[in-house]
């Protein structure tokens, strides 16, 4: 007779209870200090998850690329997938776990999704409640509240996505590691081992964004990290490559709809 299955182990942070899988609710909220620089190793949940902060910036990676979550944002992690969470700042966690199945509007892969004021202050207060509360009670209609809220969440643009290509990997690599490499694609054809013509069509389709939208998306994600910790505007502009501090304040707000200093004002 074959062996049973072995469940994948959620990972348990010392003295801290996590393991949310027998408890008898479609919903489970976990609060806690994390300290900027700690890591959260590859793990899983049976559960579907929404990795949020209401405090501090984390970055959560999967195999297929990265995310990068100021507060009033949070990612969507589908159950059973593995995963790996980085504290870039002080993090206040509100994590919520989920019922695989109780969000269907919600895709099964990783989204960044943006957190309304009235959720984030639901979820302040659902993480007083014991683990095993009333479901008929207040504190069940509220938790069926926030389920509500979270069918309807919206998604925003602060995923990385990574490339499969062992060519096309080295070259995302090295951009990651320094973003203001200023190499044209015609430049990394030269010393990648791929053409100019494999480049342009690889690029596409295993990371959905040209070479230069995944470079600006990149820079992009690096930013946020740099200016979460508190880095100012023009040391982050210069150092990421751009000519000027208004050319990346430009593309900031081209690309989340507002300027760093307001972006951030309005995340804290």
């Amino acid at each position: 007779m074959p062996n049973a299955p072995v469940p994948p182990v959620p990972y348990v942070i010392p003295g801290v209870a996590l393991d949310e899988r027998h408890i008898p609710r479609p919903i489970v909220i976990r609060p806690q200090w994390i300290a900027g620089g700690e890591d959260r190793p590859i793990h899983r949940h049976q559960r579907e998850q929404l990795v949020y902060a209401d405090q501090g910036v984390m970055s959560v990676t999967t195999v297929h690329g990265t995310w990068v979550v100021p507060p009033n944002r949070a990612v969507w992690v589908p159950s059973n997938l593995d995963h790996g969470v980085r504290m870039i700042t002080d993090c206040h966690m509100l994590n919520v776990f989920l019922e695989p199945g109780r969000v269907a509007k919600l895709p099964k892969t990783c989204i960044v999704v943006s957190v309304p004021p009235l959720l984030q202050e639901l979820l302040r207060h659902a993480s007083t409640f014991e683990d095993e509360y009333d479901e008929d009670g207040p504190d069940g209609r509220i938790m069926a509240v926030i389920i509500d809220a979270v069918q309807s969440l919206e998604t925003v643009p602060l995923h990385l996505p990574m490339p499969t290509d062992a060519r096309l990997r080295r070259i995302a690599d090295t951009i990651i590691s320094d973003p203001a490499d200023n190499r044209s694609q015609a430049d990394w054809a030269k010393v990648s081992g791929a053409s100019v013509r494999t480049l342009a069509r690889l690029f596409p389709e295993q990371t959905g964004m040209t070479f230069s939208g995944w470079r600006q998306q990149a820079r992009l994600m690096a930013a946020l990290e740099r200016l979460a910790a508190g880095e100012p505007v023009v040391r982050v502009a210069l150092d990421l490559g751009y000519t000027s501090q208004s050319a990346f304040i430009a593309m900031f707000k081209k690309a989340l709809g507002t300027t760093p200093g307001k972006y951030f004002s309005s995340s804290s």
